[in-house]
């Protein structure tokens, strides 16, 4: 929600404050970074006390960092808000109602995981139109107060509806036997690692290349009415793309899986470098593009517990989010500076698209140390 909310409400912001652009931008993502960060302590707290707490309190404290952007009299009054705001924004976001699917849910949390995404998926279809209305109607502070109040309703919801019980999973002796003894031990395992590199650079080529998309296609012709329909295509193919992770999931096993989806937005992320057009065939490519940033979504969802199991997803699941989330908030300005070195969007795509190669190739090297015999240095981390 709030993130749709600012690429609507950024520009009026400076225009309306005389703060410029690239500051009320940077206040956000310092916002998005200290949130990635902080997930780290919030899924050790889930871990042990449960989603009820930790979401509720997310709710609460992402609803009172709202109120401060709204109503600040200055840019450090500003960027203190975003930092409130996220900060609660760790214990609302995807990693820590992922984690509350995989515990409740065990066998079936990936079709309890597809289900909330593609409802989630709806978020820029409802909020952006939704913000722009409020804007219109009573300015970018209003609409941020009336934000506010949707995010605290959200709290008492939170403290109804999360009761069930919450135990770590008893695992079986199989399982417990081939599991390593200790989060230390998963964590600085080289599979871990590697995967959460992995997934860092893929989510930097996911949110570089849409930011960046609408100056791609205005680039080969298209118009801002039309790249922005490509962008909201785009964002319809994440929805169809979830739709489809179930049948993968039971086709394939987990690390292949995850390759396959991570070369497919790689080649989708090249097709839009190297292809001159036209632009509907652009469009098309930039759905198919998107489809890779749903499914990805899900495997980024699942990935712990199809390698270390649910036992203990929460405090897992935080440190390896923390990395993406910080690449998802420095794409921005990092997709900018590629662009700027190598000389526009076609060199910024071709980058893009390479990066996502090589995250494919860490995943999959990822998957060859897991598969070594137990005899093996890594398995006795």
């Amino acid at each position: 929600m709030l993130y749709y909310a600012f690429t609507v409400l950024a520009t009026g912001i400076a225009a309306d404050t005389g703060w410029s652009e690239t500051a009320v931008t940077a206040s956000f993502s310092a916002g998005s970074l200290f949130g990635a960060v902080a997930g780290i302590a919030a899924g050790r707290a889930l871990q042990h006390r449960g989603p009820r707490v930790v979401m509720t309190t997310g709710s609460v404290v992402g609803a009172a960092g709202v109120a401060v952007v709204a109503s600040a009299p200055s840019l450090p009054v500003f960027a203190v808000g975003w930092l409130i705001a996220g900060a609660g924004s760790a214990g609302t976001f995807y990693p820590p109602a992922f984690a509350t699917l995989t515990h409740w849910y065990g066998a079936r949390r990936v079709r309890a995981i597809t289900t909330l995404t593609l409802v989630a998926g709806f978020s820029s279809t409802v909020f952006a139109p939704l913000t722009a209305a409020l804007d219109d109607l009573a300015g970018w502070r209003a609409t941020y107060l009336a934000l506010g109040v949707v995010l605290a309703a959200t709290a008492p919801a939170h403290a109804a509806a999360l009761r069930l019980p919450w135990h770590p999973d008893a695992p079986d002796a199989a399982a417990a036997t081939a599991r390593p003894a200790s989060d230390r031990s998963v964590l600085t395992s080289r599979a871990f690692v590697l995967l959460t590199a992995s997934g860092a650079l893929t989510s930097l080529v996911m949110y570089a290349s849409l930011v960046h998309l609408v100056a791609l296609l205005q680039d080969r012709g298209a118009g801002v009415q039309l790249a922005a329909w490509a962008v909201g295509l785009s964002g319809a193919g994440q929805v169809a793309g979830r739709l489809l992770y179930p049948a993968l999931d039971r086709r394939m096993t987990p690390n292949p899986r995850s390759v396959a989806i991570i070369l497919a937005l790689a080649t989708a992320v090249l097709a839009l470098a190297v292809v001159p057009g036209p632009v509907p065939l652009l469009i098309a490519i930039a759905v198919v593009a998107g489809a890779a940033r749903g499914l990805f979504t899900l495997i980024s969802a699942t990935v712990v517990s199809e390698q270390w199991g649910p036992e203990r997803y929460a405090a897992l699941n935080g440190v390896y989010n923390a990395p993406l989330g910080v690449a998802a908030a420095l794409a921005p300005a990092a997709g900018a500076a590629i662009a700027s070195w190598t000389g526009g969007s076609t060199g910024l795509f071709v980058t893009l698209g390479c990066l996502g190669v090589g995250a494919a190739i860490l995943t999959a090297a990822a998957g060859v140390v897991r598969a070594r015999p137990a005899g093996h240095t890594e398995d006795r981390n």
